[in-house]
């Protein structure tokens, strides 16, 4: 692999001006840029990103932090980064934090490491004080998916509760009395918020939610099916789901029809994300949209008008986002024989 020091020894130069050229410096005539750049090339020499963040004194690398990278949201959250980073001319460095505060620690000491100081972390086991210090201590840390009062600035995030009320207020106008819900044993706030919208709007218009009818389970396609055969073995009859995430709506769907209910014929289900695979699913999913892409862009220019010392919005309300219902195929007027099916 050609070095620095190879490019200036052909080319009959020093290593500083080579530098210069590789960093678009002054001071380097235009014929002496043309011939390093064309040994550059026929070298195939690549300026080294951290070398040539210690000549400009500017980052080039945009680190992420998430949980994990087989799940589909997070890929969504990873690319809106990415996408930003292009614009820039920057390079995306990732790491997990796999729900666990050691780790996600652990992935932004690794980011610090790399001269990293433009950040978009995903965090949901450090705590508040952990990352009002890091933000002290990171020109450019942005959190996404989560509210930190203190540093609320510095924050995109999701209001799961409201949309836990926007799914019970579509399900209650299309008829339906008789409601189930599927959460997750995500270690993290959201389905509680989501679960906790969701009852306070029931409340609210006095159809309180039965907790027999509150079923719990992995955030997967797999988890869904659980869920659904013990809402299925509770007995109690309902006509429509409240399910946590779009994964465990469609296993939901899976475990429904293969016990004989149509959807949204004679049991409705709403789910939460919107992610590709909702679009695709038989029936289509009807779910709210979590604009996580949006989000992570949003998050990314934050974090590069941080670092860079610009002015940003003071509102930490134009920070927060409301999920929007999109409506598909697998919720429907209520049936009422459905809710009165002694369920199998």
């Amino acid at each position: 692999m050609s070095t620095i020091k190879d490019v200036a020894r052909i080319a009959g130069v020093s290593v500083a001006t080579v530098s210069r050229v590789a960093n678009n410096g002054p001071k380097v005539s235009s014929k002496t840029k043309e011939k390093v750049q064309k040994i550059m090339a026929e070298l195939g020499y690549t300026p080294n990103a951290n070398a040539r963040a210690l000549v400009t004194q500017k980052n080039t690398t945009i680190g992420v932090v998430i949980p994990e990278l087989n799940d589909p949201f997070f890929a969504s959250l990873a690319n809106g980064v990415e996408q930003i980073s292009r614009q820039h001319n920057m390079q995306l460095l990732l790491s997990t934090g796999q729900l666990s505060a050691e780790s996600e620690m652990q992935a932004i000491d690794l980011l610090v490491g790399r001269r990293c100081d433009v950040m978009v972390i995903h965090s949901k086991k450090l705590s508040d004080e952990q990352l009002i210090a890091l933000s002290q201590r990171i020109k450019g840390l942005v959190i996404i998916d989560r509210y930190v009062a203190a540093i609320a600035e510095r924050c995109i995030w999701l209001d799961n509760f409201e949309g836990g009320k926007i799914a019970a207020r579509h399900l209650l106008a299309l008829g339906h009395k008789n409601l189930a819900c599927i959460t997750s044993k995500y270690q993290i706030d959201d389905p509680e918020l989501r679960l906790n919208g969701f009852t306070n709007e029931l409340n609210a218009s006095g159809i309180p939610l039965d907790e027999q009818l509150i079923a719990c389970a992995e955030p997967s396609l797999q988890g869904g099916e659980v869920a659904a055969q013990n809402l299925l073995a509770s007995g109690k009859p309902f006509s429509a789901i409240f399910v946590y995430n779009d994964a465990m709506a469609i296993g939901a769907i899976s475990t429904l029809e293969d016990n004989g209910y149509r959807v949204p014929a004679d049991i409705s289900v709403i789910g939460f994300d919107d992610v590709l695979l909702s679009r695709y699913s038989r029936p289509k999913l009807t779910t709210l949209n979590y604009p996580i892409e949006v989000m992570a862009k949003q998050a990314t220019s934050l974090a590069l008008a941080l670092v860079n010392s610009q002015e940003v919005a003071s509102q930490s309300s134009t920070l927060k986002h409301i999920p929007r219902l999109v409506k598909r195929e697998s919720t429907n007027i209520c049936n009422v024989k459905a809710t009165e099916i002694n369920l199998r």
